[in-house]
């Protein structure tokens, strides 16, 4: 398929240069589509339909084989080969079952090492006497060694997964997934397979993947390039909101409150407060004629263009146009016949202009979060009823910045900057938005990234567990009416895949205390996992033995600890002549181990996973419950393995 896109001689089918050119780059982006994998096979199952698609058992006819893969592939004439496991036709390969077949004869799948096929196995759907066993293939899969970034699951979709991933482009989905449930990779899968059933639409209207930081961002991002999807952006939320340089830290009081909801009350009041009410007439001088708009008259346009509830800018933009309209009736009164260019050229009058700057003057999102955080006056004006004097001062910055350029911004700012930003201009929506790791974001996070995707839909991934922000959401609810998604349906993944049955039972020991209301995850892994719990004698040199220990089996190796810890252990690794990788790096056949700082676990996961001094990640936190799901986070990372290693009395939520 490919060399047969390389071969298009297109140097006689176009017009001009322009269309040339354009052809050229859709032909490239095809080339580029196509390109091979490694380790990647083209198909992972097959299914053989009992009778031909559209047919009934009364119309007999054998059935169609078809062999489902991450592509569409056909051959030299075009008859397919390989189905896209998008298709309406290969849904039966992650739904189908003994007690409803789907009108599947044979379900096979198909097992690689290396991208040699090596192993099928077949599931007869249609004997009643062959019993429903639980694929090997499958389990072989789940518990593959990781290593490199995260890889797509096409070939171990669940049926309660798929559903999610097939869900229509109308709706917005909360997935709630405990560690291991694969709600991440069900979300990219939700993407790659709307991208196939509206193609054209996406293309317009684009698609957006964000995540909590870089290092997650590039963990995942070669999941749908592997599924032939090149064109999806990805970005954290601070990437949205890039309106400053963030360069200063908020304390997590500041924090909380300035990503509380009633902020976006606060900064409404203070754009609104730019809008003085007309005294004076305004006098548009045209040839010999002079035409007054009264102030009256004035008043109203303004009433009436506030009480519609306009973008600021919208407002403003429409204001000079009312005025020369009240002045070409005026004229139309008197005899004339103004058409549209003679209020066009009103409405540029430098009257009129005036007296736009002095009733709706522009405004600056920067300079007016700059202001509400710099004047004390100024902020408890438009927080009065809202924000305590408390909160006030608490949001005030001690030393007032002269300028924008020169103002240490925080995080939690640049989200304020882009709530005004959205009050004076309409922010650009997107068709479709997944928002990962989303019970970490504050409420005017939320807001952020619903403006983004206002006329189309979302999938919000999370867990409320691992919540670790001070502001983490307490509700999905809750968090959906900030995002503007209320009618979004909430599902909730229970079965795990990753984590082993050991490992999720321990650390499942601290839901109990940090979110009593989620159901623990169940492991359907037969291999139980191998996990320890050490005491340690000698401090950072038995971290390392361990991560030695780690490194003789097969698999990635990670070392989490709390993030003081870091630069100690840096030291004791090279010390020991063990080369390290930092999180989202990609780990390679030569070095599989990564030193991960507990406050970037999150998203990642490892095959064997060394947790250095679970008390010290607790402490790191600003309060219990914070670093309990810190700790929750960090213990949830292993594939295969989990060693735990403590001098300090572990927390007692864990028990004995």
């Amino acid at each position: 398929m490919r060399e047969d896109v390389e071969s298009l001689d297109i140097a006689d089918v176009t017009a001009n240069w322009v269309n040339a050119a354009v052809l050229q780059r859709q032909i490239d982006d095809r080339i580029k589509a196509l390109a091979d994998l490694s380790h990647t096979p083209l198909f992972f199952g097959r299914l053989d339909y009992l009778h031909a698609p559209g047919a009934d058992e009364a119309e007999g006819g054998e059935g169609e084989r078809f062999y489902i893969g991450r592509r569409h592939v056909h051959d030299a004439v075009g008859d397919p080969m390989v189905i896209d496991w998008r298709a309406p036709v290969s849904q039966p390969f992650y739904r189908a079952s003994k007690k409803d077949p789907m009108d599947v004869g044979l379900r096979r799948r198909f097992g690689y090492t290396g991208g040699d096929l090596t192993a099928y196995e077949d599931e007869r759907l249609s004997d009643p006497a062959e019993a429903e066993v639980v694929s090997a293939l499958l389990q072989a899969e789940i518990e593959r060694p990781r290593v490199g970034p995260m890889r797509d699951i096409v070939a171990t979709i669940q049926p309660e997964q798929d559903e999610i991933v097939r869900s229509g482009l109308s709706g917005s989905v909360c997935v709630q997934g405990g560690p291991g449930t694969g709600k991440t990779a069900v979300g990219l899968h939700r993407v790659a397979y709307l991208l196939y059933a509206h193609r054209e639409r996406l293309a317009r209207t684009g698609t957006l993947v964000i995540g909590p930081n870089r290092s997650f961002l590039h963990y995942i991002e070669q999941v749908l390039p592997a599924l032939g999807e090149l064109e999806v952006k990805q970005a954290t939320v601070d990437d949205l909101v890039a309106h400053v340089e963030v360069r200063g830290v908020d304390s997590a009081d500041a924090a909380v409150i300035k990503g509380d909801a009633r902020m976006a009350e606060v900064l409404r009041r203070a754009v609104r407060s730019h809008i003085t009410p007309p005294t004076e007439s305004v006098v548009v001088v045209r040839g010999s004629r002079r035409w007054r708009v009264p102030g009256h008259e004035l008043e109203e346009i303004v009433r009436e263009l506030t009480a519609r509830d306009m973008r600021y800018g919208a407002a403003r933009e429409a204001l000079p146009q009312r005025i020369a309209h009240a002045v070409l009736v005026q004229m139309e009164r008197s005899g004339e016949a103004p058409d549209d260019r003679v209020q066009d050229a009103v409405a540029r009058n430098a009257a009129v202009k005036a007296a736009v700057k002095a009733i709706w003057p522009a405004v600056d999102p920067a300079k007016l979060v700059l202001r509400l955080l710099s004047d004390a006056d100024f902020l408890a004006e438009h927080a009065e009823g809202v924000l305590s004097e408390d909160e006030q001062k608490c949001v005030l910055w001690e030393r007032p910045a002269r300028s924008v350029r020169a103002a240490k911004w925080s995080s939690a700012d640049a989200v304020l900057i882009d709530e005004v930003t959205d009050l004076v201009a309409r922010t650009h929506s997107l068709g479709h938005v997944v928002l990962d790791e989303a019970q970490d974001l504050s409420p005017m996070q939320y807001r952020a990234v619903g403006r983004r995707c206002t006329t189309g839909s979302a999938t919000v991934l999370g867990d409320l567990a691992q919540g670790t922000t001070p502001w983490a959401t307490r509700s999905w609810a809750e968090a959906l009416r900030h995002l503007g998604k209320e009618e979004a349906v909430v599902e909730e993944l229970t079965v795990g895949f990753r984590v082993p049955r050991d490992v999720i039972a321990y650390a499942s020991r601290l839901l109990p205390h940090i979110a009593p209301g989620l159901a623990p995850v169940s492991s359907v892994r037969e291999n139980p996992g191998a996990f320890e719990v050490r005491e340690a004698s000698d401090g950072a040199r038995d971290v390392v033995a361990a991560c030695v220990e780690a490194l003789e089996r097969e698999g990635s190796v990670g070392l989490i600890a709390a993030d003081a810890r870091i630069p100690d252990l840096a030291s004791a690794l090279s010390d020991a002549g063990l080369t390290y990788l930092g999180p989202g790096e990609e780990t390679t056949a030569a070095t599989r181990l990564t030193l991960v700082p507990a406050s970037l676990a999150k998203g990642l996961e490892y095959d064997y996973v060394v947790l250095d001094e679970p008390a010290a990640v607790v402490d790191g936190e600003p309060d219990e419950r914070t670093g309990l799901r810190r700790l929750y986070v960090a213990l949830t990372r292993a594939v295969s393995g989990l060693v735990v290693i403590h001098a300090a009395p572990l927390p007692e939520q864990l028990g004995a």
